[in-house]
């Protein structure tokens, strides 16, 4: 299914200078944005005529057209979920590793009241799925604790798969390191909460330093902001390094994002979910839109802040036959 021609406003999106942002790419939240093989594949929250109880990917290899893939997962057919008796469970904030041929899909089911949110983690042989589920969740919620918004990542100097998780009306970060069959867990790793900190935490390395971005602030308001963490191990010690990436004057609370790296380059970007077209602090009513802006990185290593707008500039070429696994 070809979502829609977006040329244009994907090229500038993707490919644009510090300072530059271009229209949205998608409807969306939450994305999980990584290369596979030259093409850029996003993982949203997604609503669709099923309320928000399944999962989809969409990919583009030609920078044109988007096409869209699945349901990847569809909640209705995992037994456990319904096992909480609610009547809804949301699809939210799926984050993906590959693993030689095969695809590890970890994914957020709410609601979070009355009963606690939890993770799954499902399993295919390629990123379009379909998605097999573990049969089990992988995380409950609950005393004060979220179990959503599940972030993967392998780190390049020791080979530990860690799982970032939790977040929200908690605002608890947890670390967990992955078995080896990645679909549970070989023990949790003890970690501070870093200052900010509200969810959707997103952890990169980059010339050895690692760098944990998380999103602070409320999902409806203008406060939701994308602010950062660094550390010289994937666990901390974190030092808090500010916000940077903020509502402006019509782009509203953008956060909940993903780090988007091509690889043999020092080409970075950040994909994140924002509220376009409003006005005062919220709460906003609406579709939030997946939208790309580049990242500069000073001499220091900080991130530099990203400003939003909407200019256009001129892009690269994508690279082919690659896997961004960070």
């Amino acid at each position: 299914m070809l979502v829609r021609s977006l040329s244009a406003v994907f090229i500038a999106l993707l490919l644009g200078s510090r300072g530059v942002a271009s229209p949205p790419v998608l409807p969306g939240a939450d994305p999980h944005a990584m290369l596979v093989d030259g093409a850029v594949w996003i993982f949203p929250t997604w609503s669709d005529d099923r309320r928000g109880q399944r999962f989809f990917g969409f990919s583009s290899t030609n920078l044109t057209d988007w096409k869209r893939h699945g349901p990847l997962l569809d909640l209705s057919e995992v037994p456990w979920v319904a096992e909480d008796k609610q009547p809804w469970h949301g699809a939210w904030a799926p984050g993906v590793l590959r693993r030689g041929s095969r695809w590890y899909f970890y994914y957020s089911v709410g609601p979070q009241n009355p009963t606690p949110s939890r993770l799954g983690v499902a399993v295919a042989d390629q990123p379009g799925g379909p998605y097999r589920d573990s049969g089990r969740p992988l995380l409950t919620g609950g005393k004060g604790f979220e179990a959503i918004d599940p972030m993967v990542f392998e780190d390049p100097k020791s080979g530990v798969t860690y799982l970032y998780v939790g977040g929200s009306a908690g605002a608890k970060l947890r670390v967990f390191e992955l078995a080896s069959d990645l679909v549970s867990f070989a023990r949790e790793v003890p970690v501070e909460t870093p200052p900010k900190f509200t969810e959707g935490a997103f952890m990169h390395v980059r010339e050895g330093r690692y760098y944990l971005s998380y999103s602070h602030g409320r999902w409806q308001h203008s406060s939701y902001s994308v602010h950062y963490a660094t550390a010289p191990t994937p666990t901390g010690p974190w030092k808090y390094e500010g916000p940077i990436l903020t509502s402006d004057a019509t782009r509203k609370g953008p956060g909940h994002h993903s780090f988007l790296h091509f690889p043999g380059t020092d080409d970075w970007r950040i994909v994140y979910h924002r509220w376009e077209n409003q006005t005062g602090d919220g709460p906003y009513k609406g579709s939030r839109q997946i939208c790309i802006d580049r990242v500069e990185y000073g001499a220091d290593g900080r991130i530099l802040p990203i400003r939003m707008s909407d200019q256009r500039p001129p892009p690269p070429a994508l690279p082919t036959s690659t896997v961004d696994r960070k």
